[in-house]
């Protein structure tokens, strides 16, 4: 079952809406968190195994002064994802306005390579856990709708618009996921709103070397990477228009528009 870690509520507003955030305390996810943080919403931080939020996340919560708390559950298990927004209603006394499907797994499999054991393991973190929390999500409205404005964003890959050989088993679970999106969007409209963004390289890792970022933002059609922050902005676009659903924006520098002949992370590395 999901752990709760405790954390001191920033604000007693019960009234603000919520947003789950998956993945929400580091990296990506936390950048959503805290654009969302800024926006007026108390937050929920999951993470895989702890969810204590990095440090730039932690000042945006405590400057907002809002609400947080944040959950372990490993979704690696994706049974333990409906367990997740039990937790989070407990906790809060109520159900999420918006959740944030960021947590992913990313491997360096290919076709040739890949296992029955790594496709297993990305689809379970990948699209099973977001099937599972959106099943959850959408019980939580009650026949007919409330009035309540309630959203799902995913969070895909620009890849999808020209895939390549390239880490195989996260390729397909996010196609998983793109089709998650608008199936749900079909199915759950018109009391819960679904869409997506699709980032492209955003915040590197220690496997770029030196340079190779600015390199790679040269070869975008705009000639430069999207900033997280750009990233987080669109999901608070997406979380608050009332009149999108089934839409996916692309927030990578234009690079959806070009076939990549493989990761970026192999690319312009001298």
């Amino acid at each position: 079952m999901p752990v709760v870690q405790e954390v001191p509520s920033q604000s007693p507003l019960a009234s603000a809406p919520l947003a789950l955030v998956t993945g929400g305390h580091r990296r990506l996810g936390a950048h959503i968190a805290a654009a969302l943080a800024g926006a007026g919403y108390r937050i929920a931080i999951h993470g895989s195994h702890d969810a204590e939020p990095d440090a730039e996340l932690a000042a945006a919560l405590a400057t907002g002064g809002r609400e947080w708390a944040g959950f372990v559950a490993d979704f690696a298990d994706p049974a333990s994802a409906e367990g997740l927004l039990d937790a989070v209603i407990a906790h809060f006394g109520g159900a999420p306005d918006l959740l944030v499907n960021s947590a992913s797994l990313f491997g360096q499999d290919r076709l040739e390579s890949v296992g029955a054991d790594d496709l297993a393991r990305h689809f379970a973190v990948n699209a099973s856990a977001p099937a599972l929390l959106t099943k959850a999500f959408a019980a939580t409205v009650p026949a007919g709708g409330d009035g309540r404005d309630r959203s799902i964003v995913n969070i895909l890959d620009q890849r999808l618009q020209h895939p390549h050989a390239d880490q195989f088993a996260y390729t397909l679970s996010k196609f998983a996921l793109a089709g998650l999106t608008r199936t749900s969007a079909q199915v759950l409209a018109p009391h819960v709103r679904v869409n997506a963004v699709a980032p492209g390289l955003t915040l590197v890792t220690p496997d770029y070397v030196e340079g190779q970022a600015e390199r790679l933002a040269a070869l975008m059609p705009l000639a430069r990477l999207p900033a997280p922050q750009e990233v987080a902005q669109a999901v608070l676009y997406l979380a608050g228009a009332r009149a999108t659903t089934g839409q996916v924006i692309h927030v990578d520098g234009g690079a959806h528009m070009v076939a990549y002949a493989q990761d970026f992370m192999g690319m312009v590395r001298d």
